[in-house]
């Protein structure tokens, strides 16, 4: 199998390298022959959403990241490197008319759950490789008390990854959304790994909030005071109660927009 790595908080975060080391340990998940290639945001892209560029250069450098990783970091945002490297990249370096067999964004540091899918960038890159027909999955890391343990929650993606693929490679165009609880959630009496649950994306919106500040030259601004998880509501079985309830979420997603049960409806009312 061969993967494509890349995620929305650059090449160098911490959250990309301890996946790139999961999936290239012992028993690679690419298996023998395979390629892990990580094609990411040369900086920090979070909350980028899908946005992609178009009246600017895409610049492009190798980047040694650890001993062991190595790829090429784009001057983009996600959707930008995933729309590259499936169009450029990859067939320069595997040969043309070749493809990755999967791609995979993340380990963001931070859950994508529930509205916040809409703004992720790690999402995104997941999205538009699904739409471009490579199947793919997004990897996020909801983030508790004191400092993230990627390791551990590369691990737990790796363990989510091997299952959902146990079963044969994904059909083109599928994406699979997973979210890994934070240690400080997960119940310390258990020693088994964290359960996996498949749920729907919570789709109520979140409680923002902004505090008002003055600048020095007298101009006033806003800075947002909230968690990005604070939601108006939360589904019972949704990804967001699933997520908080210590369990590592999978949660299927697509890029059609369109409201099909309005259909017929707005036909009719603009018949004449």
């Amino acid at each position: 199998m061969r993967i494509l790595l890349t995620n929305d908080d650059g090449i160098r975060a911490p959250g990309i390298v301890a996946l790139y080391d999961a999936l290239t340990a012992e028993n690679p998940i690419a298996g023998h022959g395979g390629e892990v290639f990580p094609v990411a945001p040369l900086t920090v892209q979070s909350a980028t959403s899908h946005g992609v560029t178009f009246h600017a250069p895409l610049m492009t450098r190798e980047a040694r990241v650890t001993d062991r990783m190595r790829g090429i970091a784009v001057d983009a945002r996600p959707a930008d490197c995933v729309k590259l490297a499936l169009t450029c990249l990859w067939p320069e370096r595997f040969g043309q008319g070749s493809r990755p067999d999967l791609v995979i964004s993340g380990m963001n540091a931070g859950a994508n759950c529930g509205i916040n899918v809409i703004y992720s960038g790690t999402v995104a890159a997941a999205l538009e490789a699904a739409f471009l027909g490579v199947p793919a999955i997004a990897v996020s890391l909801m983030l508790g008390d004191g400092d993230p343990d990627f390791a551990c929650g590369a691990a737990h993606a790796r363990r989510a990854i091997d299952a959902i693929l146990a079963h044969g490679p994904l059909e083109p165009h599928t994406c699979l959304s997973i979210n890994i609880p934070p240690r400080d959630l997960a119940d310390p009496r258990r020693h088994d790994p964290l359960p996996l649950a498949v749920c729907p994306m919570n789709t109520h919106g979140l409680m923002d909030g902004y505090e008002r500040r003055v600048a020095p030259s007298g101009e006033v601004y806003y800075w947002a005071n909230r968690s990005g998880l604070d939601f108006r509501h939360t589904d019972p079985g949704s990804d967001v109660q699933q997520l908080l309830a210590g369990r590592i979420t999978i949660t299927p997603l697509k890029y059609d927009l369109t409201r099909h049960d309005q259909l017929h409806l707005w036909a009719g009312e603009l018949a004449g």
